[in-house]
């Protein structure tokens, strides 16, 4: 059974209501499977919110969404259901994020995926209008993080100069390359794609990780580019 199908079964069990199946999660201990149920579902809830924040949703921010999930043709029923089941709730975007902060760790690695995850779906038509900005610094604040740690998941999405390197793996540009590589080396084993997945992301998100896994090694090449000047 896919998790497309789980999530269709899910909601119906409470209703088709996201905030309640999220809250209902939120308020026990959960399974792995569970915790990658309710990252879907959230993931999917933030997502169809994201696209409404600049008031327009695009062709290319729902191909983006699709190609965030990998979603095969034969479940995008499945999908658009818990999509358009999110932009029609009155509920609003910051209940949602609460309910998932409960269900993972605050500022955990889990919930830098759902936040990478929007950011590509709000560049995908080209731009972050500031409406999307400001709603993605709003749902990072919600999930426990601050502007420091905003910036730095920022900083692999969009870029804001020549400290960015620096900014994505969290290090001072007056530090030596060794501390630097130190960091870079845990980054490394924290974002890996299988500790992502025991963490409770689908087996279909891990190209979040993977992608941010890229984004980390191209910063600490830029960084050695630099010293080797």
């Amino acid at each position: 059974m896919s998790i497309w199908t789980r999530i269709s079964e899910a909601l119906a069990l409470v209703g088709d209501s996201i905030g309640g199946f999220l809250a209902k999660l939120a308020a026990k201990r959960v399974t792995a499977p569970e915790k990658s149920l309710g990252f879907t579902i959230g993931m999917i809830a933030l997502g169809a919110k994201m696209a409404k924040a600049d008031g327009v949703v695009t062709h290319d921010e729902v191909a983006a969404f699709k190609q965030v999930f990998h979603v095969p043709q034969a479940e995008l029923a499945a999908v658009a259901r818990v999509f358009n089941l999110a932009k029609q709730d009155v509920t609003g975007y910051d209940s949602y994020a609460r309910q998932i902060a409960r269900l993972f760790h605050a500022k955990a690695a889990t919930l830098e995926s759902v936040l990478d995850g929007l950011f590509h779906i709000a560049k995908a038509d080209g731009a972050i209008h500031p409406a999307e900005l400001h709603y993605l610094e709003n749902v990072a604040a919600l999930f426990g993080f601050g502007a420091h740690d905003f910036a730095r998941i920022k900083a692999r999405h969009v870029s804001a100069g020549p400290d960015d390197p620096y900014v994505i793996l969290d290090v001072d540009r007056k530090m030596d390359l060794a501390a630097i590589k130190l960091r870079y080396r845990k980054l490394v084993r924290d974002n890996h794609p299988d500790k992502h997945i025991a963490a409770g992301v689908p087996a279909e998100m891990v190209i979040l990780a993977t992608s941010r896994l890229a984004r980390i090694n191209a910063a600490y090449e830029q960084i050695l580019k630099e010293h080797q000047l």
